[in-house]
């Protein structure tokens, strides 16, 4: 049995005002957001954890110029420095489909696709005011049809519910708020303390300390209640958090193609 490796992928930067990551809590002043996935090389496979942004998809029907990724930034520039191609993934894991987080998983037409249920669905209808952020569809061309059956590029979709350990040592614990299906994501390894990804459910150390949600939010009770969750996880765990988008923790993690094991 090998042991697990945890890779993390560069996937570029966004800029936004601070205001959209704090809710009620920050200022005008643009910051930078990383955007990262995580490859997680397991005995049942290749996991990716999100997929990050479509940089045309950004200068087209976002902004132009806020988000910032280069071609080795991208899914599969990402995967070539490891050897690997999109096809080499075994399954693609969404934390929740805001079009930061998906971006990529087009490129993965070998793999099962695994969300929550609560999260399709969402992402077949919106809310009027998650458009924007549910507007990258690459993933599922035909979501929002009306057809019953979705027409993907992967050969198998699964939905979940509930807590999972979808592989032995590999857990999704709901934390909605976020967006009502927002999974976030912990793995066990064999020589250093577990590694728990918030993705968007804790943005920043920041986020966690003073228990500030984002202001983007469906549900900010929801959304509050899964920060104390995530607390009371790590604490549960002793596991390392590592959160969606906080630039001065991304700067001490080790990128691929170095990893953790």
């Amino acid at each position: 049995m090998a042991d697990t490796k945890v890779y993390i992928l560069d996937g570029g930067r966004l800029a936004m005002k601070e205001y959209h990551m704090y809710w009620n809590a920050g200022g005008e002043a643009m910051v930078t957001l990383p955007c990262y996935s995580v490859l997680i090389e397991h005995d049942d496979g290749r996991f990716l954890f999100d997929t990050g942004f479509d940089l045309h998809h950004f200068d087209q029907f976002v902004m132009p110029g806020i988000a910032q990724q280069s071609l080795d930034q991208t899914i599969p520039g990402q995967l070539a420095n490891l050897g690997l191609s999109p096809a080499d993934i075994t399954h693609v894991i969404n934390s929740h489909y805001h079009i930061d987080h998906c971006g990529g998983n087009k490129h993965c037409l070998h793999a099962t696709t695994i969300c929550h249920a609560c999260e399709l669905e969402a992402a077949r209808t919106p809310e009027p005011f998650e458009e924007l952020a549910y507007s990258d569809q690459s993933f599922a061309p035909g979501l929002r049809a009306s057809e019953p059956e979705i027409d993907i590029y992967t050969p198998r979709f699964e939905t979940l519910t509930g807590d999972q350990e979808i592989a032995r040592g590999v857990f999704l614990f709901e934390t909605p708020g976020h967006t009502n299906g927002h999974y976030s994501l912990m793995i066990k390894l064999s020589d250093r303390r577990p590694m728990m990804f918030t993705a968007d459910a804790a943005y920043t150390a920041r986020s966690m300390e003073t228990r500030t949600i984002s202001s983007a939010h469906v549900d900010p009770v929801a959304a509050c209640r899964s920060l104390e969750r995530l607390n009371i996880l790590a604490q549960d765990h002793d596991a390392e958090l590592f959160y969606g988008h906080d630039i001065e923790q991304f700067g001490a993690y080790r990128i691929a193609p170095a990893y953790y094991s």
